[in-house]
């Protein structure tokens, strides 16, 4: 079955035309996919006085007529509903309460929260306000539409240059964190997207400028062209990033780990020696420095059952 539509302003130029050359009523009505009855009444609904057709008449009279049959906006008709949601709302009530409290008192009587949020909205219930009588002011709690991203990237990672998406030369790197217990450090990762060679640092807290110094630290003696980073605010401090290191530092997407899928590999491999919980800030540097031996010469199905150290030989020679 196929729905009415209204007619567009496109179909109603279409129209005109059609007249113009003679054409009939059943003829129009083929050419443009609607029945006889619709083009006689789009016709009979929007002709000029004098009896001829204009499309831009015809959408003039179609805007206004569409105007005036929006119903009436109910808070303002219904003056016990309205006495009701006023009272609510002067001990600060929220809309879904007001709701079910009503729906409790008036079983057979509707009303949905959202056009109480509405009337608050266009500003039809006088002397309330979301802002002044609602618990979140106003806001929503969740907005799916709000970006997520605790920073504001200047690169992110859907603008990498086809070297960097194919792997074909070293010194790109990914880079994250991996978390201990609450409140006793964590460690600063890179990865570098080519050989895969890891390197780390440990770090106190998230503070964007210790986070930096730990990124600055892990990389100090690689050759470094790209960066790219979850969206974590513990990276705020990019821009220093990028001035230390000479490179561009790149971000993921939200919620987009696959984006950086060779750190978040390497760092699921790091849970194996530094569990969840693991308290960082007792961990020494010669501990990391074991494991991230013993990772670097781990060999790697990738890069043809090299592990990274050989593949970086290799690469040299």
């Amino acid at each position: 079955m196929q729905f009415y539509q209204h007619f567009s302003v496109q179909e109603r130029e279409s129209l005109w035309i059609y007249i113009r050359e003679g054409k009939s009523i059943r003829e129009i009505g083929r050419l443009l996919e609607r029945s006889p009855s619709s083009i006689s009444r789009e016709l009979n609904r929007n002709r000029n006085k004098d009896g001829t057709y204009h499309p831009w008449r015809a959408t003039t009279l179609y805007i206004i007529r569409r105007k005036k049959s929006v119903r009436p906006f109910r808070l303002t008709t219904d003056t016990e509903l309205q006495r009701w949601v006023r009272e609510c709302l002067s001990i600060y009530w929220s809309p879904e309460i007001i709701t079910a409290k009503w729906k409790q008192a008036y079983p057979a009587g509707k009303l949905s929260h959202t056009t109480i949020y509405r009337a608050l909205k266009e500003k039809r219930i006088p002397g309330y306000k979301a802002y002044t009588h609602l618990r979140r002011r106003g806001k929503r709690k969740y907005d799916k539409n709000a970006d997520t991203n605790s920073i504001q990237p200047e690169h992110v990672i859907r603008e990498w240059p086809e070297e960097i998406r194919n792997r074909t030369g070293l010194g790109h790197w990914e880079g994250d964190t991996v978390y201990g217990a609450v409140g006793k450090g964590l460690l600063v990762t890179c990865v570098d997207r080519k050989s895969r060679y890891l390197t780390a640092a440990l770090l106190k807290n998230r503070e964007r400028i210790r986070t930096k110094d730990a990124v600055v630290q892990a990389l100090r003696d690689q050759k470094v062209l790209s960066l790219s980073l979850d969206n974590g605010s513990e990276f705020a401090a990019f821009k220093q990033i990028e001035e230390a290191l000479n490179a561009v530092v790149y971000f993921a997407d939200p919620h987009s780990p696959w984006q950086r899928g060779s750190n978040e590999n390497i760092n699921g491999l790091l849970r194996f020696f530094f569990p969840k919980g693991t308290n960082f800030l007792e961990i020494t540097h010669d501990r990391l420095n074991y494991v991230l031996t013993l990772i670097n010469n781990r060999p790697r199905k990738c890069l043809g059952w090299l592990s990274p150290i050989e593949f970086l030989r290799s690469c040299c020679t």
